[in-house]
């Protein structure tokens, strides 16, 4: 038995390097909560779109499975007022560590934002708290720390493997976003440059591309709820295209239901609840489909947010 968990416990490790090698983990799409919850930390041009600061921390990845993805972040955001441009600039910064098999990243950046504002008239619910209409642009400079310990498999006569793999990475980021009382759309790019500042030359990295869209459906006669279905599509060069779509239901921003389907991957259920007002706690739980070598995973997000928190009333 020891000696059959120890072989699969190296073919999972040799698979998932396999699949970091071309492409950095680090800038896979985040999961269901991450880019629903908190899309800052795939667009900078979120930052500062509320009216007060937010704080968030997420790990993602408790799994039975050794060497499957681990992810933990930490984040903030807040707008800002300079002279007349009162609440139009943003700023946020952000730290990321992923880990999968041998391989660990991470990113730590910092993000700016300009808010173009206008306004439509619309019914909202009386709970939500709400920006104008905003047309944003976002920026973010940050340094990623790649590190691959691939003599660690123990795999002979393979050039790609015969060494370990330390960089560091300038990044930066482009982000776009229009948001609406009804619906959002944005499109991304965390690293444009992709790795050609990379510390070292062996090193291979793609830059991928988010483009996501939701909609808010609202009824006055159904005032205390709202349905939020919304879809997320990253495209990376080398990499199949993959596409999440996710719907939710909020009760008066007390609490939350949704669940998610990632292409020929995973489904994702969770359950969030706000608490006081100002924090609000999601758990989520990913289900591989077919035969994943990384099993099921989940995970938790804890934010808080300043001012008047979630609520309105």
């Amino acid at each position: 038995m020891k000696i059959n968990q120890k072989i699969g416990k190296l073919a999972l490790g040799v698979l998932l390097s396999f699949l970091s090698y071309n492409s950095t983990f680090g800038q896979q799409t985040a999961v269901f909560p991450e880019y629903n919850f908190n899309p800052f930390v795939i667009n900078s041009a979120y930052a500062g779109l509320l009216p007060d600061t937010e704080v968030t921390i997420t790990n993602t990845g408790f799994s039975s499975f050794e060497g499957s993805p681990k992810n933990f972040s930490l984040s903030f955001h807040s707008p800002i007022s300079v002279g007349r441009q009162e609440g139009k600039i943003g700023v946020g910064a952000g730290l990321i560590r992923d880990e999968i098999g041998v391989t660990t990243s991470t990113s730590a950046f910092m993000a700016y934002s300009y808010k173009i504002f206008f306004d439509f008239e619309d019914d909202r619910p009386y709970w939500q708290i709400y920006q104008p209409g905003t047309l944003s642009f976002g920026i973010t400079a940050g340094v990623q720390k790649y590190q691959d310990n691939l003599l660690e498999l123990g795999i002979a006569d393979d050039p790609n493997f015969s060494q370990n793999i330390n960089a560091t990475i300038p990044t930066i980021g482009i982000g776009f976003l229009f948001n609406h009382a009804r619906f959002y759309a944005g499109v991304s790019s965390p690293n444009v440059l992709g790795d050609r500042l990379a510390s070292n030359d062996d090193l291979k990295l793609e830059s991928p591309i988010y483009g996501y869209f939701g909609y808010r459906f609202y009824n006055n006669r159904f005032e205390d709820f709202m349905l939020k279905p919304s879809i997320l599509i990253k495209t990376e060069k080398g990499a199949p295209l993959q596409v999440d779509t996710n719907v939710s239901i909020s009760f008066k921003n007390r609490f939350e239901l949704g669940a998610g389907y990632r292409s020929n991957s995973s489904v994702n259920l969770l359950a969030g609840l706000y608490l006081i007002k100002n924090f609000r706690l999601i758990y989520h739980y990913n289900m591989a489909l077919k035969d994943s070598p990384v099993g099921n995973t989940h995970g938790i997000m804890l934010s808080y947010r300043f001012g008047k928190g979630y609520q309105s009333n």
